[in-house]
């Protein structure tokens, strides 16, 4: 090869593809080194950069390349090669401990890598890749250098046999990590405590830095062997707080030992802070050991070694001024409750200390707001399962809760008002911005605060009155300054937030007459506040206090308001002495008035107008449409008495959405009492035909202000989507109906014809279409005598034509746009098109019979729009994939000619996204795949039954050449056929149903591939289990014949489930206790 790069020129381009700052120099290199990748000769090249290359960077390339190689998947290297890999690898970590960190770090991940995917590999019935804890053991009898590489081993590769990878199968990752932690990964463990017994027992010069080194990786290895995924629970990496640790039963030993909780307690007090954390980590997940793996008895003296660990800890604070060891520490002592019940807790012997302590604890981190604040939650959520606890604890012993709970919420409410003053001073980030993390704190807090409840309510109903009346003074008096108001104001902001939510957390068995009243007292503050708040709005108002009185409606309105609640409730009489609010009709206009108040001054307020028409829509509606003020928003829904319908406004036409949720509150009281009155639906349409003419009238002439067009288009259609998705009965919907076809249909057609590479514009008109051919509820039923079902088709057929083809002129779209330019909308148009296809208003037959091309048109389309789509990102997109495989759903069930008459390529494109949303985490999108490679399979059974009777009318053209497509590559639904399988056997299988719908067809079209599948699963089990793996499999076709007969069918799948639970019976073997959910108690 002359074209080949020679040693020194791949040297020259890793140095720059790692070391220049030129970026075309950089994509050069970067270019000429991925050609390199894929070239035959790269194998040997790499053991020469290895040996003789002089830098660095190339042989970071060598291993990352090598790392390519041994992980592709089509055409694999040989088993030889791969071996001979992994001994170069570590010989040449063995004989160069001293490489660059990063050089090391590849070559390890690089042998990780080689040993998970060979890791069922056998030569002479050896398996060859196994037997780590040898490879590493001359490494851990060398100097420290090689001790930490040997470490670093093993914690690489627990941690790359843990994580799933995206090109290899889930199946096929959860055989390997079941089968390396049945083998290796106990020893693995029980190695590294060992080695950190030793190191520990020495007397660590830990200003050394290799001993430091050394330390750090083996705290590391310990932490991923007890992170380890033991049941292949945790797909989802975000979700911090699976708070049970499987650790299989095997392993008891090393818990019911107190020495290994012992060792990390000890590590913990021994070494720098900077290691600590690490340790903390680890005694995180030590507390979080699965119930079941003890008795109780067991249980109960773990849970005493813990509390002490804790209590030392907690005696000797010094280390916690570490932010990480602090955010560790909350995180351990919030384990102590998820995993252990307040009755078991009391028992230990230093509880009343311990509690204290950790109160103590608790106090002081919310007196210091200021540190660490995202560790609070953890505190928080410790004494939210404390109290939720108290009225279920069945102990003899006390749990002084009642003492040390109140403390808690004081210190939380007082450190909250104490920092307003602070944050506006200083000018900190203010928390309060931060709306999701308020609303978790304040989740915890409604629990925390209803225990001891007189004492939240003194304390509030004190704090309150003290801020309101300054308040008040601040703005009578003429020379206050803005400073001091805004304090007060930040304060009132808190506690209102705060009210709303204790009393949110009202349980109603648990509620007594007199709490009820205090809820009352608290109620008639905010109200009073708010009254005088709402007269200021004319010259100003506080955006974050109207958010908190939002926060604090929505929860009285949950607890207060609704058919469940006792209206003699002592809170009404409360509000009616105070107030004179004499029933909830009274106190729902209140509601109503602050709704409207609200849109009218804070229309421009995009976060106060969606919070209180969410408020407006969750209240119950029959009840609201009594008032006079609700009467009043149905007649006046114009731009002058709500400003957030005005064109003019400067807001950016993605703030339009909250029209829909408006008039989608508007449509159902409109509803309540419309009946069939034609006059009462066209008088309130005047604001919306006023609109749709101004648009007809704009497009009519050559020159028009298309800014104005788009915006008073854009508003409309907002308006007119929230009346269709509240309109879904049959009377009202045929008016609307009736009222925008065929007047008004061409306008939205002209509309996406424009501006169909503006999104903002034809998202919001393709989704008003898509719910205008939604059969909801029904309610789309023509007459026999009418068209409209076939013409509404037509219109939603020519807007998809329209959009589509024009969408596909747009050329090369930047990855970081394509989804909100193109992909967006498409994914409508699919919606779409499976909302018309699966109403059940047209009968599609008619189309080709009359020479209609409509449908036709709309399919086709779909394949173009298909086809531009790349794989990756019909997966990556998840409303993407929800509307394309719903589509295909039904397009496999009723139209399964047209999927027969496609070109090959686009058939297997179809059949390739099938297989790879079968092994989707989305359960919607893998039971689409089931139920469309169902109707394909069953096509393509009844296609072959057919063939071979006697009298067979020949086949028609297009299910003829789709079964030639379908017989040139059987490998595609082979392929499906093993995923199915393997997926039932080797994974929790949340849709088994569906599963199994395909799996018989798929058997039955497959036979002999079957029998060596099975043949092949059967002889991957350990000998002595073989036996009852294939008679599980006798079993599970017993009785089933050669058909797809609904009544064969059905058996089939009660086969299915009895052999899945015979499976995993078989495979579990029994090393896993149940992990039964006991935690209420």
């Amino acid at each position: 090869h002359l074209d080949q790069p020679s040693l020194a020129q791949l040297e020259i381009l890793c140095k720059q593809l790692y070391e220049t700052t030129d970026t075309s120099t950089r994509l050069q290199a970067e270019k000429a080194l991925v050609e390199f990748t894929n070239s035959p000769d790269c194998l040997s090249k790499c053991q020469l950069l290895l040996e003789r290359g002089s830098s660095s960077y190339s042989q970071l390339l060598a291993a990352t390349c090598l790392s390519k190689l041994v992980s592709r998947t089509s055409n694999p290297l040989p088993l030889e090669q791969r071996i001979d890999i992994r001994n170069y690898v570590l010989n040449y970590l063995a004989t160069r401990p001293k490489l660059a960190a990063f050089v090391t770090q590849a070559l390890i991940q690089l042998y990780a890598r080689i040993t998970k995917l060979g890791w069922f590999d056998c030569q002479k019935e050896d398996y060859v890749f196994r037997n780590v804890i040898v490879d590493v053991t001359r490494f851990l009898q060398d100097s420290v250098e090689h001790c930490i590489i040997g470490v670093t081993i093993l914690s690489q590769l627990t941690n790359e046999i843990n994580q799933a990878d995206t090109t290899h199968p889930l199946t096929k990752h959860r055989k390997i990590a079941s089968s390396f932690r049945d083998s290796s990964l106990f020893d693995i463990f029980t190695l590294s405590c060992n080695l950190l017994k030793q190191a520990s027992g020495k007397n660590l010069n830990l200003n050394d830095e290799g001993q430091h080194g050394l330390l750090m990786q083996l705290l590391k290895l310990a932490h991923n062997c007890l992170n380890f995924d033991f049941i292949g629970t945790s797909t989802d990496e975000s979700s911090d707080d699976l708070c049970t640790v499987q650790i299989p039963t095997s392993w008891r030993s090393a818990f019911l030992d107190s020495s290994t909780l012992q060792l990390f307690f000890d590590l913990y007090h021994s070494i720098p802070p900077s290691l600590s954390p690490l340790v903390l980590s680890c005694l995180v997940q030590i507390a979080s050991v699965r119930r079941s793996l003890f008795n109780n008895a067991e249980r109960a003296k773990f849970l005493s070694h813990l509390v002490d660990g804790v209590k030392r800890i907690l005696e000797n604070p010094q280390s916690l001024s570490d932010p990480n060891n602090y955010h560790e520490f909350c995180r351990l002592l919030a384990r102590l409750k998820s995993n252990y019940q307040l009755g078991e807790l009391v028992k230990v012997e230093n509880y009343p200390e311990v509690i204290r302590l950790i109160a103590n604890f608790t106090v002081t981190s919310l007196q210091h707001w200021e540190f660490a604040p995202n560790s609070v939650h953890y505190l928080l959520s410790l004494w939210q399962r404390l109290a939720a606890s108290v009225p279920y604890v069945k102990a003899t012993e006390p749990h002084m809760l009642e003492t040390f709970t109140p403390e808690v919420t004081k210190a939380y409410i007082t450190s909250r008002l104490e920092s307003v003053h602070i944050i506006l001073r200083d000018g900190l980030e203010d928390p309060l911005d931060d709306a999701g993390l308020v609303q978790q704190q304040l989740d915890q807090l409604s629990t925390i605060g209803r225990c001891e409840y007189e004492k939240t309510c003194a304390l509030l109903v004190q704090l309150f009155d003290q801020s309101a009346q300054s308040y008040q003074e601040l703005l009578q008096s003429t020379n206050s300054s803005s400073m001091d108001i805004a304090v007060q104001e930040g304060r009132l902001t808190w506690l209102v937030y705060i009210i709303g939510a204790v009393i949110g957390g009202r349980v109603s068995f648990a509620s007594t007459d007199e709490q009820d009243a205090m809820d009352g007292e608290l109620v008639c503050r905010v109200l009073q506040l708010m009254n005088l708040t709402d007269s200021r709005l004319a010259q100003a108002g506080n955006e974050k206090l109207e958010l908190a009185m939002l926060s604090f409606f929505e929860q009285f309105r949950k607890i207060y308001i609704g058919d469940q609640v006792q209206k003699s409730s002592k809170l009404y009489r409360r509000l009616s002495e105070v107030l004179g609010l004499n029933d909830e009709t009274m106190v729902l206009s209140v509601f109503i008035g602050k709704i409207i108040t609200n849109l009218k001054y804070w229309g421009q307020c995009e976060p106060i107008t969606s919070k209180t028409l969410q408020l407006l829509n969750d209240l119950s509606v029959r009840k609201l449409v009594k008032l006079s003020a609700v009467q009043f928003m149905l007649n006046n829904h114009t731009s002058e008495h709500f400003s957030f319908l005005g064109v003019n406004n400067q807001s950016n036409l993605s703030d339009m959405r909250c029209r829909t949720t408006f008039y989608t509150a508007l449509g159902r009281l409109l509803m309540v009492d419309l009946g069939e009155d034609e006059d009462q639906f066209e008088q309130f349409m005047l604001p919306l035909t006023a609109a749709f003419e101004a648009v007809a009238q704009m497009f009519s002439t050559n020159t028009f202000n298309e800014q104005e067009a788009q915006r008073t288009l854009v508003g409309l259609v907002r308006d007119l989507r929230g009346i269709a998705f509240a309109f879904n009965a049959k009377t009202s919907f045929m008016m609307l109906f009736d009222w925008i076809y065929p007047s008004y249909i061409p306008i939205l057609q002209r509309a996406i014809e424009l501006w169909y590479h503006v999104p903002a514009c034809t998202t919001p008109v393709l989704k008003l279409m898509a719910e205008l051919v939604h059969n909801r509820s029904q309610r789309l039923q023509f007459d026999v005598s009418s068209p409209n079902g076939i013409l509404l088709f037509r219109e939603t057929s020519k807007m998809i034509t329209t959009y589509g083809n024009r969408i596909l002129t747009l050329g090369e779209v930047p990855k970081d746009q394509v989804y909100a330019l193109k992909l967006k909308g498409i994914s409508i148009c699919f919606s779409m098109l499976k909302a018309v296809l699966s109403g059940n208003y047209v009968n599609f037959g008619v189309f080709r019979l009359y020479g209609d091309d409509a449908l036709d048109n709309a399919l086709q389309t779909f394949i173009k729009l298909l086809l531009s789509i790349p794989h990756s990102d019909l997966l990556d997109y998840p409303k993407l994939s929800q509307s394309y495989y719903s589509l295909l759903e039904v397009l496999t069930q009723d139209h399964m000619n047209f999927i027969a008459s496609l070109e090959p390529h686009v058939v297997l494109y179809i059949l390739s996204s099938i297989s790879e949303g079968l092994t989707a985490l989305d359960t919607m999108v893998c039971t689409g795949c089931c139920s469309s490679l169902d109707h394909i399979v069953t096509y393509l059974f009844k296609q072959l039954s057919r063939s071979t009777k006697k009298r067979a009318a020949p086949m028609a053209q297009e299910s003829d050449r789709f079964f030639h497509i379908m017989q040139q590559h059987p490998e595609m639904i082979q392929q499906m056929l093993s995923t199915v399988l393997n997926i039932i056997i080797f994974e929790d299988c949340r849709n088994q149903w569906s599963m199994s719908r395909p799996l018989l067809g798929l058997i039955l079209l497959n036979e002999k591939y079957f029998a060596d599948l099975r043949n092949s699963i059967v002889n991957s089990q350990p000998p002595e289990k073989q036996q009852a793996m294939h008679l599980c499999f006798e079993n599970l076709m017993e009785g089933i014949e050669r058909n797809l007969l609904t009544k064969n069918r059905d058996r089939f799948t009660q086969n299915l489930s009895v052999f899945r639970r015979e499976v995993n019976d078989s495979m579990k073997n029994s090393t896993y206790g149940v992990n039964s959910n006991d935690m209420m108690s």
